[in-house]
C-alpha cells in the first residue's frame, strides 16, 4: 500500500476528476476526506470506498469559504488525527464563449472558486503540514493555463494563476519538507465538459475537441488518479513544483 496510514482530502471529491482520484488514493491504503459541495455526491463516493474496504468521510464544504475550509481542516484532523496529503481538485467553468460575455458575478464565483481557495488551503493546511514535520499540496490545474484557447479566458486565467502558486508555493515551502505539484489535465469526459465545448455539447462538437488531442481522447479520471498517486507518494519525495501535463498530447 503506496499510501498506508496517509490521509488526504480531496476537494471536489464528490465527482468527476475528484471522485477518481479519491477512489484510487483510498485503493493504495489513504484515508480520505471526500470533500464537497454536493453533499451526496461526496456521500456516495465516501460510501463507495468503504464498501471497497476502504476508509472515507464524507463532508460539505465551499472552497471560496474561510470558515468552511477552515472547518474542513478541523474535521479533518478531529476524524483521522492528522493531515498528510491536501488536493485541490474542487473547481468551476464558465460557458465557453466571448471574454465579454461573462458577467461580473460568474467571473468572481469562477476565481473564488479556482484561486481563492488555493489561498484558503494554505492559511489552514500549511500551519498543520508545519507542526507534523512536512505535507503535500496538490492542486489540479489545467491545460488552459499552459495553452489557452479562445472561448474561456477568465477560466484559463485562473489556471494560470493555479501554475504560478503552486510553483510560488512550493519554492517557498521546500526547505519545510512541504511539497507543492500540481497536474494540468486535458478535457475530461465528466459533468463539467459541456462547459468547455463551444455551442451545443453534441458527438460532432466532442469529435472537433477531440481532434486537437494527439492521442485523440479526452482524458478520464483515472489518468488523473494515476498521476495524483505518483505526485502524492514517497515515490516523488524529491518533487516539487512540477505542474505535470497529463494531456495526451495537447501541450505539445
Amino acid at each position: 500500500m503506496r499510501l498506508a496510514n496517509k490521509v488526504a482530502v480531496v476537494t471536489g471529491g464528490g465527482s468527476g476528476f475528484g471522485e477518481g482520484i479519491a477512489k484510487y488514493l483510498a485503493e493504495h491504503g489513504a484515508a480520505i476526506m471526500v470533500a464537497d459541495i454536493n453533499i451526496d455526491g461526496a456521500q456516495r463516493v465516501a460510501q463507495t470506498i468503504v464498501d471497497a474496504g476502504g476508509q472515507a468521510t464524507a463532508v460539505q464544504v465551499d472552497v471560496s469559504q474561510n470558515d468552511s475550509m477552515q472547518a474542513l481542516v478541523a474535521t479533518t484532523q478531529q476524524t483521522y488525527g492528522k493531515l498528510d496529503i491536501f488536493v485541490n481538485n474542487a473547481g468551476i467553468c464558465h460557458k465557453n464563449g466571448p471574454l465579454l460575455s461573462v458577467d461580473e458575478a460568474t467571473f468572481d464565483r469562477v476565481f473564488a472558486v479556482n484561486v481563492k481557495s488555493l489561498y484558503l488551503s494554505a492559511l489552514h493546511v500549511v500551519p498543520v503540514f508545519r507542526q507534523q514535520g512536512g505535507g503535500v499540496f496538490l492542486n489540479i490545474a489545467s491545460t488552459a493555463g499552459v495553452r489557452p484557447r479562445p472561448g474561456l479566458a477568465w477560466y484559463n486565467g485562473t489556471k494560470g494563476a493555479s501554475i504560478t502558486i503552486t510553483k510560488s508555493m512550493a519554492a517557498e515551502l521546500a526547505p519545510e519538507n512541504i511539497r507543492v505539484n500540481a497536474i494540468n489535465p486535458v478535457a475530461g469526459d465528466t459533468p463539467m465538459l459541456q462547459q468547455f465545448l463551444p455551442g451545443e455539447d453534441t458527438p460532432e462538437t466532442r469529435q472537433k475537441f477531440i481532434n486537437t488531442i494527439p492521442m485523440g481522447r479526452f482524458s478520464q479520471p483515472l489518468d488523473i488518479a494515476r498521476a495524483a498517486l505518483f505526485l502524492v507518494s514517497e515515490e516523488a519525495a524529491f518533487i516539487t513544483g512540477v505542474c505535470l501535463e497529463v494531456d495526451g498530447g495537447r501541450c505539445i
